[in-house]
């Protein structure tokens, strides 16, 4: 039964126009004060969610990026700012990009965030989709099967400083402790200080749901996120069953849903023109950023040429706003019909505790601080 909501936030500036008539992605370029006004507004945005009764804020960490879309660079340092400014929300870190970390300064910092907070900062961890930001960190993204080794070795590591006593690690990426001389002994075994001080939950994006991926998270005791922010094609029964097939391979039988969270991305207005209406710009501002990143469908090099310019864009076939809501991955409508599909959503997944309802991705900041505050006013009530 879903006994939380939350969101996800990844930091946009206010754009002065949206959509494929727009100014090109790669033709936006805000300067230094602007590109900070989005770490004032996940200020306004934590003040609104806390007094409307939001469990959790996830912030998603990014890099380098002047044209103004996703402007945290660090979620554990604007959680534990955040914390103080408020009285009950949670703050998730969605995600840390664990290869553009050292795994044993995220554990420390994880750990700092989580004392000086009182237990409100939950972990997430990804891989990335940025090739400018991995690479620039020195981590490999082109090479996809490289990615994933690093990210796991880094992911062991970092679950062993923060869930054992003492700890070392050795592989191809990491010599944890080095076998060094310190004080008349020799180093065979570190300890995290602090470790964290309140119980501790890790969360990853379920992007691929290969059988590695899931293998992975399960015997990490890592919970999956399906669907929301870049994710596609809304919450997949599919990867929902097979997440539970996978934790029924390890013992655990469990109800559909189990140590999943679900994300939805809504547009609430009186009726569903409407809704399509407002949100058109954002679904052609979200293709022009994510498409040429994977995350509009299989693309031609021909329709990502059409999509880089404004007099082309609307001519490049991308998805309408009909087929986000067919795929499920875009609720658009007055709130009854919200309250219908995040009821639909429990009853299918009986096991599902929370969901995370979000605009999507590429939304005004406006927008989103005037939506959330509806959806907590009109539809959070109607689940307790």
């Amino acid at each position: 039964m879903i006994e939380r909501f939350s969101t996800l936030w990844v930091g946009q500036v206010q754009h002065e126009d949206m959509g494929f008539d727009a100014t090109p992605v790669n033709e936006r370029w805000y300067d230094d004060a602007y590109l900070a006004t989005p770490l004032l507004t996940t200020e306004k945005l934590a003040t609104l969610m806390d007094s409307l009764g939001f469990d959790t804020l996830w912030l998603a960490e990014h890099h380098f990026q002047p044209e103004g879309y996703e402007c945290i660079p660090n979620t554990l340092l604007m959680a534990t700012h955040l914390a103080g400014r408020t009285e009950r929300l949670r703050f998730g870190t969605g995600f840390n990009i664990i290869p553009m970390w050292h795994p044993l300064r995220l554990a420390e910092d994880f750990a700092m965030a989580d004392i000086l907070t009182r237990g409100r900062v939950r972990l997430g961890v990804g891989r990335g989709y940025h090739g400018r930001e991995l690479e620039s960190f020195g981590a490999p993204f082109r090479d996809a099967e490289a990615s994933r080794d690093l990210f796991e070795d880094q992911v062991e590591l970092l679950m062993k400083a923060l869930k054992q006593k003492t700890f070392s690690h050795h592989s191809e990426n990491y010599d944890v402790p080095p076998a060094v001389p310190y004080r008349g002994y020799e180093l065979e075994e570190l300890v995290l200080v602090p470790k964290p001080q309140h119980p501790m939950e890790c969360w990853q994006p379920v992007v691929s749901a290969s059988d590695r991926g899931l293998d992975f998270m399960i015997r990490h005791d890592i919970k999956g996120f399906v669907g929301g922010g870049t994710a596609s094609g809304g919450a997949s029964e599919a990867v929902i069953r097979r997440w539970q097939e996978k934790l029924a391979e390890t013992g655990r039988e469990t109800e559909l849903g189990t140590d999943l969270t679900v994300g939805l991305s809504f547009i609430l207005a009186d009726s569903v023109e409407e809704a399509k209406r407002i949100g058109l710009p954002v679904l052609e501002e979200y293709q022009k950023m994510f498409g040429p990143l994977g995350f509009a469908g299989d693309l031609t090099d021909h329709q990502l040429a059409l999509l880089g310019h404004r007099e082309t864009a609307s001519t490049a076939g991308l998805g309408s706003i009909d087929d986000a809501i067919e795929a499920g991955s875009w609720v658009c409508g007055p709130p009854e019909l919200l309250i219908e599909k995040i009821t639909e959503l429990q009853e299918r997944f009986p096991g599902l505790q929370e969901i995370m309802v979000a605009q999507p991705v590429g939304a005004q900041p406006t927008m989103v601080l005037e939506q959330m505050e509806r959806f907590g006013k009109e539809v959070l009530p109607a689940f307790g």
